[in-house]
């Protein structure tokens, strides 16, 4: 390999550069020529490199003639959209002080909208020669190994589009991979699979609108590495959480060569009404530790980009367990991470994110803090602060665990109800008092500062972990094929095989399975707070037991699209689910349960009962064995703010996690005649929805689900709008038999 040169295959005479400015970061196009703007503290020196359009012959090499508030800078008259570029940064290289400049090394613009090629993992994309210590320094130049930036045209021609703006309490998030949602879907053209262009296909729009849920969030779809430990085992990144670029779209999910293809596909999920929520990795990049690659931001200002230890800055903090943490203390890269998460939600018109290991860019140097720079500039920020903001909030870091402690405007991850659902239907012991919580939005978690059940994002399951078919069919991990002997993953998985490990042709045990699923599915469904459910779990998709397929591109880590009939009738019963929540306010107002007394009307918002209908005393809630509880939540105490909104539907919620049927007695309800059945796991398909008479004893199988909804007396006075509520959710019920679910070969 060829050293760098300092002279450059050809160097540009300053006088066809000019000035610029120093106030836009990156490559921006004005019509006439490029801006090109390149923060820096700590470089003496920054050389633009331009490339053929193919990005391997560097032809030519710019001084960026300016400096200006730490912000290198020159404007290109001749550029344009399509122009191919990096940069070679000159500076100390002293490790020891936390400075890496090395100009041998290509580096990518942080600000870069677009990439073209990948990362070839040489010894010349290391800023040190491989096989000695971080001290040495490499001279070869990385240029023909590493992914290049690309100017970018950013006109595109919106038309009629509008967010489709789902309030917080109607909302319903359905968590997927991009690729994966595609690749083996039979309806989208093979040349289109695994792209922005297949995902915006009619068939894969229709689908997910006919579920009923309102908001996609897509893994990583920022411009990412693919580890070479992965490569070495014949495997690549597939969950994306390895960000190199945080304006790039990932090269390998476009079917064309435009950006444009990202933003045709959000016009198509908001012409359906359907909005796109981003999981977004700012905690760290694909630079790793003092031993990683010099890819971009190490190269250009380490000192400045990553977290460092205060006594050794040759080392970096680690709260991430990647290798290195972003320093979002450094006002510049506040201010990259805030631009990023601004283009996205305005230029490329997403509806919300989910921030990876949302701890970390909560903490400052004397640990977490909901008043620390980031959090505060998204809380003050006129686009962030309209956007859905969704934080996971843990890390491995110093107090990184940190569920219900961010500030008001946020959803927040909470792994607690997962893990208290699933030790429930699973038949743990002692579990009902936490669920009581869990189901009735967690106010012990979020009950604060005026937020909302809202904030609490309820799932039972996510890309990392069990899938839904596999939680209930596994009792232990199978990752042999991630090539780490099966030590990766969690091991603690709350799940349980129901007598065999694996698939069964055993018939009772395959419909106890798929009720479990309908039992879990139906407790998130229907618990108050924001329910994220994993896609391919309404149809009982598996990984065949592995819960860590982060590095399974593949048949593994794709969904199967060829869904047997009992799954398919899974799939309908999700439909109705999602269907009843939003016909069904009770389930989704913005306040806690408390079941306190409302003495104006004198009936508590919710009431649990014993399976006998007698209110639950201290006692039953110290039963370690009891696994029946009901669930009475009362329409007459529903309020928002001080205003009473009127009579809603009453509801008697059932959760039998025991083996067996029991009996559990209808209760009395004011205003109400009978009971009328709108959900049983243990019949599904119900068609017709029966009536009981208060008081009436209904068997409930066991490991079953139950949701009754008052019939109103037409007699009673004041029952009115309970009346309206009642014929509202009875019509919503028939219009889910009858609505169509596309299914592909249905």
């Amino acid at each position: 390999m060829t050293p760098y040169s300092p002279d450059g295959p050809q160097v540009m005479r300053r006088s066809r550069i000019r000035e610029g400015s120093a106030t836009q970061n990156g490559a921006v196009w004005d019509g006439l020529g490029v801006n090109f703007a390149l923060f820096s503290a700590h470089a003496t020196k920054v050389e633009l490199c331009l490339f053929d359009s193919e990005g391997i012959t560097e032809i030519e090499r710019i001084e960026l003639p300016e400096y200006t508030d730490e912000v290198f800078h020159g404007y290109l008259p001749e550029a344009r959209p399509g122009t191919v570029y990096g940069y070679r940064v000159h500076g100390p290289y002293e490790p020891e002080a936390g400075h890496r400049f090395n100009p041998n090394k290509l580096l990518l613009d942080p600000y870069g909208k677009q990439h073209l090629g990948s990362l070839t993992w040489d010894p010349a994309v290391f800023g040190y020669v491989q096989g000695e210590d971080d001290l040495t320094f490499d001279e070869r130049d990385s240029a023909p190994f590493m992914p290049k930036s690309r100017v970018i045209d950013p006109a595109f021609t919106w038309g009629r589009d509008r967010k489709p703006n789902v309030p917080w309490d109607r909302t319903v998030i359905y968590e997927t991979h991009l690729r994966g949602f595609t690749m083996r879907h039979p309806d989208v053209p093979e040349d289109l699979r695994g792209t922005f262009a297949g995902m915006q296909t009619r068939e894969v729009v229709r689908y997910i609108k006919s579920l009923g849920v309102t908001s996609v969030e897509l893994l990583p779809i920022h411009a990412f590495v693919d580890d070479d430990f992965l490569l070495d085992k014949g495997l690549r990144n597939y969950w994306g959480y390895n960000t190199i670029g945080f304006f790039a779209p990932m090269a390998r999910y476009k079917a064309g060569s435009s950006v444009a293809e990202f933003k045709e596909m959000v016009a198509r999920f908001h012409d359906a009404g359907l909005e796109v929520i981003l999981d977004v990795v700012y905690n760290h990049t694909a630079e790793g530790n003092e031993m990683g690659p010099t890819l971009s931001f190490k190269g250009i200002d380490n000192a400045s980009y990553y977290r460092l230890l205060p006594d050794d800055r040759r080392r970096y903090i680690n709260d991430t367990g990647t290798g290195n943490t972003l320093n979002l203390s450094h006002p510049r890269v506040l201010q990259m991470v805030t631009d990023s998460l601004r283009y996205w939600a305005t230029e490329m018109r997403v509806d919300g994110f989910r921030f990876d290991l949302a701890t970390i860019l909560g903490r400052e140097e004397h640990g977490f803090d909901e008043g620390g720079g980031f959090l505060d500039t998204c809380r003050q920020d006129p686009v962030l602060n309209s956007v859905k903001l969704i934080a996971e909030p843990w890390d491995i870091g110093p107090g990184g665990y940190q569920v219900g402690q961010f500030p008001p405007g946020w959803a927040e991850w909470n792994d607690k109800y997962r893990d208290t659902v699933r030790e429930y239907w699973k038949g743990d012991e002692g579990k009902l008092p936490d669920l009581a919580s869990r189901v009735t939005g967690s106010a012990d978690l979020f009950n604060r500062r005026g937020r909302k059940p809202w904030a609490s994002v309820n799932f039972i399951t996510a890309h990392d972990g069990f899938t839904l078919n596999d939680l209930v069919s596994y009792n232990d991990k199978h990752n042999e094929a991630n090539g780490e002997d099966n030590r990766d993953g969690h091991s603690n998985n709350h799940s349980w095989n129901h007598g065999v490990e694996g698939p069964t042709d055993d018939a009772e045990i395959v419909d106890l399975r798929y009720r479990q699923m309908r039992n879990l599915l139906g407790t998130l469904l229907l618990s108050r707070g924001t329910p994220m459910l994993l896609a391919g779990d309404e149809f009982a998709r598996t990984q065949g037991g592995n819960n860590n397929a982060y590095g399974q591109d593949s048949e593994i880590g794709w969904i199967d699209w060829s869904v047997p009939p009992a799954s398919r009738d899974l799939a309908r019963f999700v439909q109705k689910l999602i269907a009843l929540r939003q016909a069904l306010p009770m389930l989704r107002r913005g306040r806690f349960l408390t079941g306190a007394l409302d003495e104006e009307i004198g009936a508590k918002d919710v009431t649990w009962l014993a399976p006998d209908g007698t209110e639950m005393t201290p006692q039953h809630w110290q039963d370690g064995n009891a696994r029946c509880v009901g669930i009475l939540l009362d329409g007459r105490a529903q309020e928002s703010g001080i205003r009473r909104v009127g009579t809603d539907t009453t509801l008697f919620l059932v959760l039998n996690a025991y083996h067996d049927i029991v009996n559990c007695r209808l209760p009395e309800s004011p205003g109400g005649k009978e009971w009328v059945l709108l959900l049983d796991t243990n019949q599904p398909d119900l068609e017709t929805l029966p009536n009981f008479p208060i008081g009436h004893e209904y068997g409930a199988t066991g490991h079953s689900l139950l949701l009754f909804m008052t019939k109103p007396d037409e007699n009673e006075r004041g029952t009115e709008d309970a009346q309206r509520s009642y014929q509202y959710v009875i019509a919503a019920f028939h219009r889910a038999l009858d609505e169509d679910l596309v299914l592909p070969g249905d």
